[in-house]
């Protein structure tokens, strides 16, 4: 059986420290209140977290000296990593074969060493927590499993940071990379915009030009053409509010806004027919909010009830109330409903329940994902409840502004 050297262990522990991203990191309160503990409960002037690096020991943290690191050929807790699971205690050290001459016991007077090893999961010892005296003394058993049991602790802390930092580097690497897919988004959608506008007008061109020429089959041609660019033009637009919808939260101020006139405003936007009834909150109120998010969240979903609706009369209630924190919004239709078991699936992006629209449209599964979106970014939550060719009702809140 193959087994390393120690040489081959010292890299790996050296590799298992350096993962830990925390050599020369700053004084974090966590290690420091534990260093505090440990020198009250063994009763010492000195207290230190310590990492023993290639050439030299570095403190995380320390309670009663004022240096960082040190020599590692000096140091009292490189003795400590070299046999682990043990604390190791000298009680004096002007008498210990091994210290009596140590610049720390000549020049700085120390006298007592206790320190414990601190062990990952993988059984490496990558530093210690110890205590000193500049007299002789000795730990009970009390103060040992004291500190080793602190020793522990110390190991959680580190791990717990790591997988933190890990965290935040994943979550700056989806951040850049959200930014790069937004600003592509954001480039394919602009330079598409231009060339969807001229098949559209080229369409009306030929149709004007060569309506003598053109039979019923022609003109069929290029109406779906147009309707085709029409629905594409659409689909870019709703790309575009979905990965524009972060600065529209972010960079929009908070306006007072009249709630009917805004939900009036948005009712004639979306050109209502005769044939559709939409009852506004019974009571009025003034709001304070991103207008332009809720906005786009109210435009969205009220379109979504007049879109999504196979009665020969549309009802659409919008409901609102508030308390302290939040403001809270529904809107209800008497629509075709959403089957239970996808209901879950219509707030994801380029999800689509519906097969076709009132016009013989499919949807593109974006609008309710940049609803999500704007929502949660205004410190809310949206829900639905539904039930197949009978109601929608889409609920959500949105966090109050100061």
């Amino acid at each position: 059986m193959q087994t390393s050297t120690p040489s081959e262990i010292e890299q790996k522990r050296l590799r298992a420290l350096k993962s830990l991203n925390i050599l020369d990191s700053q004084p974090e309160k966590e290690y420091d209140d534990l260093t505090e503990l440990v020198a009250y409960i063994c009763d010492t002037p000195v207290a230190m977290i310590s990492l023993i690096d290639k050439d030299r020991q570095w403190i995380k943290s320390k309670i009663g000296i004022d240096f960082c690191e040190t020599e590692r050929k000096i140091s009292f807790c490189t003795h400590v990593i070299n046999q682990p699971d043990e604390i190791y205690e000298i009680e004096d050290t002007s008498t210990h074969e091994l210290f009596k001459n140590n610049p720390f016991v000549i020049e700085e007077g120390v006298r007592f060493y206790a320190g414990a090893p601190l062990i990952n999961e993988n059984g490496y010892a990558l530093g210690t927590i110890c205590v000193i005296d500049f007299k002789p003394k000795t730990l009970s058993d009390q103060q040992k499993i004291a500190l080793k049991n602190l020793a522990n602790q110390v190991v959680k802390l580190f791990e717990l940071r790591s997988k933190n930092e890990n965290l935040r580097e994943v979550q700056r690497n989806l951040k850049e990379k959200n930014t790069q897919l937004r600003n592509f988004a954001g480039v394919v959608s602009h330079d598409m915009k231009m060339p969807l506008a001229n098949i559209i007008v080229t369409i009306d061109i030929l149709k004007s030009k060569y309506k003598k020429v053109l039979d019923e089959a022609g003109f069929d041609y290029l109406n779906n053409l147009k309707q085709s660019a029409f629905k594409m033009s659409d689909y870019i637009s709703n790309i575009l509010t979905h990965y524009e919808s972060d600065e529209i939260t972010e960079k929009q101020a908070k306006e007072n806004i009249d709630l009917h006139e805004l939900l009036e405003n948005i009712i004639e936007l979306l050109d209502v027919n005769d044939n559709c009834e939409i009852n506004l909150p019974a009571q009025n109120t003034q709001i304070k909010c991103n207008k332009t998010a809720v906005e786009q969240i109210l435009l969205n979903l009220i379109g979504n009830s007049l879109k999504y609706n196979d009665k020969e009369k549309i009802i659409v209630d919008i409901d609102f109330s508030e308390d302290d924190s939040y403001y809270y919004f529904s809107v209800k239709d008497n629509g075709i409903g959403i089957p239970k078991e996808k209901q879950k699936d219509i707030f994801k992006l380029f999800s689509t329940v519906a097969e076709k629209d009132r016009r013989g449209q499919k949807g593109n599964g974006i609008g309710l994902s940049t609803v999500r979106k704007l929502i949660n970014n205004l410190g809310g939550k949206i829900d639905v409840e539904s039930e197949k060719g009978i109601y929608t009702k889409i609920s959500f809140s949105i966090e109050k502004c100061e």
